[in-house]
């Protein structure tokens, strides 16, 4: 009888792409959240600024007050239409160029909720005007007709590692020749749903998330995120150089015990890397065992490079946090300066944590990795072109 882990191994073995002639390009990035645009959002970074505050965790219904980040002009409680899109429609105007979602210029949408909190709202409330944005499909409809997209318009959705499923899947659609840009936008804005979840999976707690400290406790917060990042061939100031995607497959939400997830994923990156120095901007929400694994991993796989995580002050932007942190890594890069892993105190799980930012001229690339519930685990080198 076929075991049915060796059948799928071809599946779900990590991907990458190799540095020798890459032809990718981060042409243009952006990103929105509570702190406003990304040059914002790294300059609160810079100053060691929170935008995490204690909300009661099902807005307008109470409930216990957690660490959430929502953007100005977005309330908790859902709306129809929701307040989010207005934000969008923001974020849209920063995009270069036209044409998105033409045969040429395909677009990938990517999130880990769409519209999961009008759904929920339809269900309290019996209001239909919540189902016109309850699914993903509607909300991107609403999305295409709002900002004027054609028809070629992806959508992905895989937890917190989604962002970087729409950067791969537009890359892939680069190499073979089938785009000549392509557009890859998340977002996630929260919502009693979600909110309430993680409160019942108790990792979202009245403690603020410390990433990477080796506490008794591990807690998260939640953040509003909205992205995007133009992808092309030999144009743009970022080169994309490898990129890794693993699953393992393991548990609903927990990773292998010996942290094998996390070194499968990194391995074809730090052989990538080979002699480069990068910085790495981890996934770092907050927990214990999944932080203590992640951060170990990288430890193995670039000795001596300095790991930071934003998530203790942003939140976890969900399924868009692989594209929110990009732009600001990019931005980062252009800035010459690394905002430190905010919120965190000693020890930490490894010397490599940086709490506090750093020059980072003396660096050439930087590594970004999301991790998702289930042993999800994405990843990719980005460097100066």
């Amino acid at each position: 009888m076929l075991d049915v882990h060796e059948w799928l191994k071809p599946l779900i073995l990590a991907v990458s792409f190799p540095t020798e002639n890459t032809s990718i390009r981060l042409a243009a990035s952006g990103c929105l959240t509570p702190f406003g645009d990304t040059d914002a959002t790294l300059a609160a970074l810079l100053r060691g600024e929170r935008a995490l505050r204690p909300t009661p965790v099902l807005g307008a219904d109470g409930g216990d007050a957690v660490p959430l980040a929502l953007c100005p002009g977005h309330t908790l409680n859902e709306t129809a239409p929701p307040s989010w899109l207005r934000l969008l429609g923001q974020l849209a105007e920063k995009i270069p160029g036209d044409g998105w979602g033409s045969p040429r210029r395909p677009v990938f949408v990517t999130s880990s909720n769409f519209g999961v909190g009008n759904l929920h709202a339809f269900r309290r409330t019996h209001d239909a005007a919540h189902l016109a944005f309850a699914t993903p499909s509607a909300t991107v409809a609403l999305l295409q007709a709002q900002l004027g997209w054609g028809a070629n318009v992806a959508l992905l959705s895989h937890a917190c590692v989604s962002a970087h499923l729409g950067l791969l899947l537009a890359t892939r659609t680069l190499h073979a020749g089938l785009a000549d840009e392509a557009l890859v936008f998340s977002f996630d804005f929260l919502s009693p749903f979600v909110t309430g979840g993680f409160h019942a999976l108790k990792i979202l707690n009245s403690d603020f998330p410390a990433p990477y400290q080796n506490r008794d406790t591990g807690s998260i917060g939640l953040g509003d995120g909205a992205a995007f990042a133009v992808l092309t061939r030999e144009r743009g100031d970022f080169a994309v150089l490898a990129q890794s995607l693993h699953n393992e497959m393991h548990h609903f939400t927990a990773n292998q015990p010996d942290g094998a997830g996390f070194a499968t994923c990194l391995a074809p990156l730090a052989a990538a890397a080979g002699h480069r120095r990068p910085w790495l901007k981890g996934h770092g929400t907050g927990t214990l065992e999944a932080g203590r694994l992640e951060a170990e991993a990288l430890a193995r796989a670039f000795p001596g490079s300095p790991l930071v995580s934003w998530k203790g002050s942003l939140g976890h932007t969900l399924g868009s946090c692989g594209l929110v942190e990009l732009a600001l890594a990019a931005s980062a890069l252009r800035a010459g300066r690394t905002p430190g892993t905010i919120g965190s105190a000693a020890p930490a799980f490894t010397a490599a944590v940086a709490r506090e930012s750093f020059d980072n001229r003396s660096f050439d690339t930087v590594l970004c990795a999301s991790n998702a519930f289930g042993g999800a685990h994405a990843a990719l080198l980005l460097s100066h072109a």
